[in-house]
């Protein structure tokens, strides 16, 4: 064997059976689990039993608790939804946090502005639109840009969360209630004027309108023309001209459905979750959602299950933190441990380990 020969080295894997692949990513996420585990042991003395039976608790203790993490995953859901049309196309939208804040900021100006001035139903209708086309604006500035000068649309789509954030602390402060609270409060809530309708009970909505959108996407994503030319504009440019696609159309026709479906998803934070509006109404979704996406290879079926388990895994690190006494940023800490290993599972999934043996040479 040579002196500098190298011990191991890593190829790129054909693509594995879905079993294995599935295999894999359990095997990290039942690694993160215990590694939660461990480190909460050390810190609290409790036994890992104890920390799996909170972590599920969190998420599935109670009826209501259960309601709230099935709303979770559907909101998640429904902003990875959006985002997936544009990254199967290549299209880097790391904008889905703003494009649902400006959603949320459409509607609570509707339901300031017009309650009083218009019926409850009409308050709604205008929700409804200008929800969908503040946030296909927030898309569509983006997907212009690109398709006129080819700006970089990561760098694009990220500075339109700062500035729908910025507009939303603006209003904020100019409608808090009471002066110097430096929030809204909650809108209406004596005439419930603008607050969507309730469906069985107050979770149901959000979790039939995106059950809905799943569906929706699936089919458009894999049966109709428009999901084809999505594909072909992902896989190369010159091959979609080729086959008469304008790739810059498709571009544009994308991006304004996936701000819309943002848009949508601000119109049920505000107008039927939290009927109130603020800068974290997001709550960091629009950046998890990249990661569902990205796991569910963009299948939206499969993202339903790659939600749900984010979702699970981050409520029962948020309730170990709280049961065992700890703060927000040991949630934090559990989380990213989650996290680290489910991306890390990907790179197992992709890529193999060869060891040599020794006396082989290196090719």
């Amino acid at each position: 064997m040579h002196k500098h020969t190298k011990r191991f080295y890593i190829s790129r894997r054909t693509e594995l059976p879905w079993y294995r692949a599935w295999a894999i990513r359990g095997a990290a996420i039942v690694l993160a689990l215990i590694t939660c585990a461990v480190v909460t042991m050390l810190l609290t003395g409790e036994n890992p039993i104890g920390i799996f039976s909170t972590t599920v608790y969190g998420a599935f203790g109670t009826a209501r608790r259960t309601w709230v993490t099935i709303q979770d995953v559907a909101i998640l859901l429904g902003i990875s939804l959006a985002v997936t049309p544009a990254f199967k196309m290549r299209f880097w939208n790391i904008g889905a946090e703003g494009q649902v804040l400006m959603g949320g900021l459409a509607t609570t100006t509707c339901m300031i502005c017009l309650a009083g001035v218009l019926p409850n139903a009409l308050v709604i209708v205008c929700m409804v639109v200008t929800s969908l086309l503040a946030g296909a604006l927030w898309g569509f500035l983006p997907a212009f840009f690109k398709a006129r000068w080819n700006t970089n649309e990561t760098l694009f789509t990220l500075m339109m969360n700062y500035i729908a954030t910025q507009l939303c602390a603006f209003f904020i402060i100019v409608w808090e209630v009471p002066k110097g609270a430096g929030k809204i409060g909650i809108i209406n809530q004596s005439t419930q004027i603008g607050w969507l309708p309730e469906i069985g009970n107050q979770y149901l909505l959000s979790i039939v309108v995106v059950a809905v959108l799943t569906v929706a996407m699936y089919v458009y994503l894999s049966r109709s023309k428009h999901g084809y030319e999505i594909a072909v504009v992902g896989e190369s440019l010159n091959t979609a001209r080729y086959a008469g696609i304008k790739p810059s159309r498709v571009i544009i026709r994308t991006m304004v459905l996936s701000g819309a479906i943002c848009g949508l998803i601000g119109l049920l934070l505000v107008g039927g979750i939290n009927h109130t509006l603020t800068t974290t109404v997001v709550g960091g979704q629009g950046f998890t959602a990249v990661m569902v996406s990205w796991l569910a290879k963009f299948n939206p079926l499969v993202m339903v299950l790659a939600s749900a388990l984010l979702v699970f895994l981050s409520r029962g690190a948020n309730e170990i933190a709280s049961d065992f006494g700890l703060n927000q940023s040991f949630s934090d800490i559990l989380t990213g441990i989650i996290l680290f290993f489910i991306i890390g599972s990907e790179f197992f999934i992709n890529y193999q380990i060869h060891f040599r043996k020794a006396g082989e040479k290196e090719a």
